[in-house]
């Protein structure tokens, strides 16, 4: 892990929040094996005063009266400490009428100043956010967890740029890389087979099981692309329908896999049915569904400019969690910028190259000639290098 084991930002925001005398429910969400659990740990370890953990990942095991049992020892623990006490619950979003039997909870605590502070880790962002939005309204606080970063990977275990386009940000697949097969048979069955399973098909009504996996493939496939839902349908060789296969993309966006870009529109109203432009999370997703080494990969260049603009695409989409920020697409006929991003009054273009002397083109000048944006990026080629723009969240690019 990394050397320094608190240097995440999150370590820092959890920690702080639960030192404070106000009192919010803490919620640590993001996709599968992104370190919620050892964060939770460390800030449990930095902490002055007594915690608890408790998991609810085997639901068939836990029975109604399982979190209020959990509840209560760590009730009698906050009591007993002039400092109070932090109960970590992991998984939570796998117990039937989670939501409804925290907020009694909370609101019990709340009603007698039993001094107990709460922190839920779920690896589902979609899923945890169903529950808040609709039950815990005015009671929580968001701590959002992405795939980890190039700087991240690079400090834990001593990659290069070219090592994390292709292996990407799972920190627990990293000690496998050098046995690809063994890397790849790990992603896929660890990884994406289990978030497909467990926190999605277990978790929300999917009518086509068998079309959602199949999408999620052919994201990874066609990663950096623009594809019509038409096509996709096409390519999947399913009679469904768009929306059915929206909502599927939705959904394995929510589970940090891969999501469907839209087309900026500037001030116009969005048309949530345009053509998507696909990306992955995490170009590991990538790599191992495609199969192919990373010694045969980077000897194809357009295999190799694909990964990286998946890369990007994925970076700035991480980066962009919680800052209020959306990134989006833009092509007018034969004029197309690779990255939108806008926050507010700040509107940025970016154009991702990935050979050694590209510059920008005309899309970049029809783009500026249409909205005006405040500044418009060159990632790599004569531009920013592709490992400045790697070591630097999205803030940055947008405070400069």
């Amino acid at each position: 892990m990394l050397s320094n084991p608190y240097s995440r930002p999150a370590f820092a925001t959890l920690k702080a929040r639960l030192e404070e005398p106000r009192r919010f429910i803490q919620i640590v969400a993001g996709p599968r094996q992104v370190g919620k659990t050892t964060l939770a740990h460390q800030v449990a370890d930095a902490l002055n005063q007594p915690t608890s953990f408790a998991s609810a990942d085997d639901p068939a095991l836990k029975g109604a009266g399982w979190l209020r049992q959990q509840w209560d020892l760590a009730r009698l623990q906050a009591r007993e400490s002039e400092r109070g006490s932090v109960l970590f619950l992991d998984e939570v979003q796998k117990l039937p009428n989670w939501a409804e039997q925290i907020k009694q909870l909370w609101d019990a605590d709340t009603a007698q100043q039993t001094p107990l502070r709460v922190v839920l880790l779920g690896s589902s962002p979609l899923l945890i956010e169903r529950g808040l939005s609709e039950t815990l309204a005015g009671r929580f606080e968001l701590v959002r967890l992405t795939h980890w970063a190039f700087n991240e990977m690079r400090e834990a275990f001593g990659w290069n740029l070219e090592k994390y386009l292709f292996f990407g940000g799972y920190p627990g697949a990293a000690p496998l890389v050098e046995d690809e097969p063994r890397w790849m048979a790990y992603i896929n069955d660890a990884l994406v087979e289990t978030t497909v399973s467990r926190d999605i098909l277990l978790m929300t009504r999917v009518d086509k099981p068998a079309l959602l996996r199949r999408l999620f493939d052919l994201a990874c496939l066609y990663s950096g692309r623009i594809l019509s839902y038409q096509k996709m349908l096409g390519q999947l060789q399913d009679a469904g329908n768009t929306t059915t296969l929206a909502h599927y993309l939705r959904l394995l966006s929510g589970a940090g896999m891969v999501t469907g870009l839209q087309k900026y529109a500037g001030r116009q109203i969005r048309q949530r049915a345009s053509s998507p432009k696909l990306n992955v999370l995490n170009t590991a997703l990538m790599s191992a569904r495609h199969g192919r080494t990373f010694a045969e990969v980077k000897q194809d260049s357009a295999a190799w400019g694909r990964l990286v603009e998946s890369a990007v695409g994925a970076h700035l989409v991480n980066s962009a969690a919680g800052l209020g920020a959306e990134v989006y697409y833009w092509r007018d006929r034969r004029a197309e910028i690779d990255f939108v991003v806008e926050r507010g009054n700040e509107l940025i273009a970016l154009e991702v190259k990935s050979s050694s002397k590209s510059s920008l083109g005309a899309g970049a000048a029809a783009f500026v000639n249409t909205f005006n944006p405040t500044r418009t990026l060159l990632v790599g080629g004569d531009g920013i290098g592709l490992e400045t723009f790697f070591e630097r969240p999205l803030e940055y690019w947008l405070s400069q």
